[in-house]
């Protein structure tokens, strides 16, 4: 009888789970989000198509520079931003291992052994020694217990969710700290290459201005020029010349900067790439504003964020709700060590469901619920944000690309003329027909346009580079 009872009350409960209609929480749906058609109306969005995005190129195949790809690969293996990034999806893993036993009930296994001595002028202790003739009592047992709470409402079911979201949430930041980091590297490496440049440029001004020196104070001696005009010379190679140990200090420290991202300890850097010897992408389709969603690992990674408030929810909800629990033990027990293990004899087992409902507890079980609602808006707001700042970038970069591109057509031709004023004002200068103000003047220009330029070509460089990661590339 007792066994037959023990198996309807089983089965009742299975029932109850089986026919549980009400299921807490909401399943997850993607927010409304507000998205353009198009990035922009500039020459480099209207080449794009539909289904194409430089995001789905593999770092290795966007940037050809093998000493660029060098230092990403081993940025790659010993960056410890990284390195973090990955003990962060171990610790997620091991949460989400967790949550799929969610399913299974709790065991626990017990051993135990106790003595009791009562007092002897205590009713136990006369009745010890009364009727069993002794003054102590001796337990032995060995049990097992089970309990298994039967998800009714779907409450384990929501914690995996959250679990499973909460991984990949982290997964997903993975690989946004990677396409950070490709950026980083492509973009000092570009710096580096720019601050070259202006090395060689500055070098060269200063043979220039030692050049136009000597013919001054030839002029001088013959008469012609005084010694304010080989001042101002002086001057003017002066400046170039201050530039040289600024620009090897800017070049050593980014280089430093370059072996730190990598993992490795400062030092230089070995490399014959130049700056102008750089390919500039022509071609850089970007695709269609709904794409973000599955390329920008930040993306992806709120929106994990999101599905995970979203079940933590239905958690909350259920944690209001009545809890079912079957719990089991058995073992066996004696007063005596050498009957300890005597079966049947020594045997014990117990059988038992309970139904909890939380009825006051201050508040606690509401106000979780409504912070879990409140945590779930807010990863609501952050997502469309989040959004809106990778149109942003995108937009922002396409816009970059294209005015840098006219930037660079008028910085060559302003190049190009301030290298033939230099020319030609010192060939009037030797003639007598122009001042050493023009020689030095038309000098001075022509070192500015020549740093304006390699820093025009820098930031093309580094703006393909920035469309490339707002797009979502640099993790494959």
């Amino acid at each position: 009888m007792t066994l037959k009872y023990i198996r309807i009350q089983i089965v009742s409960f299975f029932i109850v789970a089986g026919f549980a209609a009400c299921r807490v929480g909401r399943n997850y749906e993607r927010p409304a989000l507000a998205l353009p058609n198009q990035y922009s109306d500039t020459v480099l969005a209207a080449t794009t198509t539909a289904d194409s995005s430089i995001a789905t190129i593999e770092w290795k195949q966007f940037f050809t520079d093998t000493t660029l790809q060098g230092l990403i690969g081993r940025a790659l293996s010993g960056n410890y931003d990284l390195q973090l990034a990955l003990k962060r999806i171990e610790t997620a893993q091991a949460y989400l291992k967790q949550a799929k036993l969610g399913w299974l009930p709790a065991v626990n296994l017990q051993a135990a052994a106790s003595t009791s001595i009562p007092s002897k002028n205590s009713l136990n202790g006369t009745s010890l020694n009364t009727f069993l003739g002794t003054d102590h009592i001796e337990d032995y047992s060995l049990s097992g217990g089970l309990s298994w709470e039967i998800d009714v409402w779907g409450k384990i079911k929501r914690r995996k969710e959250a679990a499973l979201a909460s991984y990949l949430e982290t997964y997903e930041g993975m690989h946004a700290v990677q396409t950070g980091l490709v950026a980083d590297i492509a973009n000092s490496y570009y710096n580096l290459l720019m601050l070259d440049a202006q090395l060689n440029i500055a070098r060269s001004n200063v043979s220039l201005s030692d050049t136009i020196v000597q013919m001054i104070r030839l002029q001088k001696t013959a008469g012609e020029a005084t010694e304010l005009a080989v001042q101002q010379a002086v001057a003017q190679r002066q400046t170039a010349a201050l530039l040289i140990p600024q620009l090897e200090q800017a070049k050593a420290i980014e280089q430093n900067t370059l072996r730190i991202l990598a993992g490795e300890l400062p030092g230089t850097i070995a490399y014959n790439t130049t700056l102008t010897g750089t390919p500039l992408r022509e071609l850089l389709p970007t695709g269609v504003p709904a794409a973000l969603l599955s390329n920008r690992p930040d993306v992806r990674a709120q929106e994990m964020a999101l599905k995970a408030a979203n079940a933590e929810v239905g958690v909350a909800q259920a944690s209001m709700y009545p809890s079912l629990n079957i719990t089991a033990s058995g073992g066996v027990n004696a007063f005596k060590a050498s009957d300890w293990f005597t079966l049947p004899a020594s045997l014990f087992g117990t059988v038992a469901g309970s139904i909890t409902q939380p009825i006051f507890q201050r508040g606690q079980l509401k106000t979780n619920l409504e912070v879990a609602k409140v945590q779930r808006e807010e990863a609501v707001i952050r997502f469309r944000q989040i959004t809106l700042d990778a149109i942003g970038e995108v937009s922002n970069s396409l816009v970059k690309l294209d005015k840098l591109k006219t930037q660079q057509q008028i910085a060559s031709e302003q190049v190009n003329t301030t290298q033939l004023a230099v020319v030609q004002a010192r060939m009037l200068f030797r003639s007598g027909m122009a001042n050493y103000l023009e020689v030095v003047t038309a000098q001075g220009k022509s070192l500015e346009a020549s740093l304006t330029q390699a820093d025009i070509i820098r930031q093309q460089l580094s703006a393909s580079v920035e469309l490339y990661r707002s797009l979502g590339g640099g993790w494959k």
